[in-house]
């Protein structure tokens, strides 16, 4: 078996096992994922006005496909946020943070893949209004697919270890 079938097989299990946490979740873990994900989105949708409000402006209007990044950067953080809620007496691993820093970083990317080019205060900064659509406004899909798949394999992570590892339950000693 080459490396890569070997890759694409252990992918499938993790796809699994994440499969098997979700179906696990109890309404704790569902509501804290709606709620989180509701409020990412209408914190991004407005701010990159994605959701027409009257306190932020946007010069370049949206393009179709932020959209579905946007809904799906929301769906996913949320799920995210959800896999930290613990039973008692849980513990945090190395892995964790590492989910937790792919899961933060896909958001800032997501963030910036939706927004408006020369809205962009960092981007109008070091490029110039020109540079900022000549040069930002393309890589902005590419910003998109690297946040969703940062964030997808954050929740993947954290949910196959829900199920692959789960911790033991603590042992109550008697004083």
């Amino acid at each position: 078996m080459s490396r890569f079938q070997h890759w694409v097989r252990r992918q499938g299990s993790s796809l699994v096992l994440a499969g098997r946490a979700l179906r696990g979740w109890g309404l704790r873990q569902w509501s804290t994922a709606t709620l989180v994900a509701l409020v990412v989105g209408g914190f991004i949708g407005l701010v990159t006005v994605l959701i027409p409000n009257p306190i932020f402006g946007r010069e370049i209007p949206p393009v179709p496909w932020n959209y579905p990044v946007w809904i799906a950067t929301a769906a996913l953080t949320g799920i995210l946020v959800a896999t930290y809620v613990r039973p008692p007496g849980g513990e945090t691993t190395r892995e964790d943070r590492r989910s937790a820093r792919f899961g933060g970083v896909g958001g800032i990317l997501a963030w910036f893949a939706v927004g408006c080019p020369v809205c962009n205060k960092i981007a109008l900064l070091a490029l110039g209004y020109t540079g900022a659509l000549t040069w930002f406004a393309p890589l902005q899909p590419f910003m998109a697919v690297a946040a969703l798949g940062l964030s997808a394999v954050a929740v993947v992570w954290r949910l196959r270890g829900q199920v692959a590892c789960p911790l033991p339950a603590p042992e109550k000693v008697a004083a």
